[in-house]
């Protein structure tokens, strides 16, 4: 089952979740039943993640003899490590109360609501300016593993960039003229 091929340097999942890191747009996790090993790493590497509440989460490589390497860096971003190491180490699921109440999931929703949460947290999203989310997700990715003097840095070089935009100057006459913006996106 773990075949790997010599002329493949890059296992699918790690594809897949670099593909997820430089996405432009936020990505939502949608938790309907269980989410485990791989698709476990698939709600970490999300930006967000509702879950039903009968939604079941964990890592349970474990138990089959092996250990959720491939994973790994997105849960260690997401996790406490105590919760990490007893997740990975004992293979035990937890529920998505547990998930919530340790910041995996942002919402957790009767499984009747599951799909309206979803679509209100879109309409949220698809509300902001397209823009101002592009930037904001490159610059978490980029300042989440910066020294926090370089991370400032950072900052301050992009807040110029981006307040010079299309959106940004539509925002700011929005505001001031007590509107809603009309976001182009530039």
């Amino acid at each position: 089952p773990f075949r790997t091929d010599p002329a493949q340097l890059d296992n699918p999942v790690v594809r897949l979740l670099r593909a997820m890191e430089e996405s432009p747009l936020p990505i939502v996790a949608r938790v309907n039943g269980h989410a485990t090993g791989g698709g476990f790493g698939l709600v970490c590497a999300a930006d967000f993640a509702i879950a039903a509440e009968t939604a079941k989460l964990g890592a349970p490589e474990a138990r089959i003899g092996v250990f959720p390497l491939m994973i790994l860096p997105a849960m260690l971003r997401l996790i406490p490590r105590r919760k990490l190491l007893e997740l990975c180490m004992t293979g035990d699921l937890m529920l998505a109360a547990e998930a919530l109440a340790c910041g995996i999931v942002g919402e957790v929703a009767p499984p009747a609501e599951l799909d309206a949460r979803v679509d209100a947290l879109v309409a949220r999203l698809s509300a902001a300016s397209p823009i101002a989310v592009r930037f904001g997700r490159r610059a978490l990715a980029a300042v989440a593993d910066l020294p926090y003097g370089a991370a400032l840095e950072y900052a301050q070089r992009l807040l110029p960039q981006l307040a010079r935009t299309e959106d940004a100057q539509e925002g700011f006459r929005a505001f001031n003229e007590r509107r809603t913006p009309a976001w182009t996106g530039r």
